[in-house]
């Protein structure tokens, strides 16, 4: 849990753990430790697993005008 102690803004979720495995459907996970259980959900046995966490992407307004590009 020490990556999770540095960044407190991820919640425990199974869908991050490291002993989840996610199907491509992404409806539930198969825990090692704890059977069939929800992609929310979560123990006391949680890991964080950075690689498993989706980046949420970042969109831009395209309202640029040209004096925006002007130095």
């Amino acid at each position: 849990m020490g990556l999770l102690k540095k960044n407190r803004k991820i919640e425990p979720k199974c869908e991050y753990c490291i002993y989840a495995s996610i199907p491509n459907d992404r409806t539930e996970a198969l825990c090692l430790k704890e059977g069939v259980v929800g992609l929310d959900n979560s123990c006391k046995k949680f890991k964080y697993d950075p690689l498993k966490r989706v980046p949420v992407k970042i969109t831009f307004q395209n309202n640029f005008t040209e004096d925006d590009f002007k130095l």
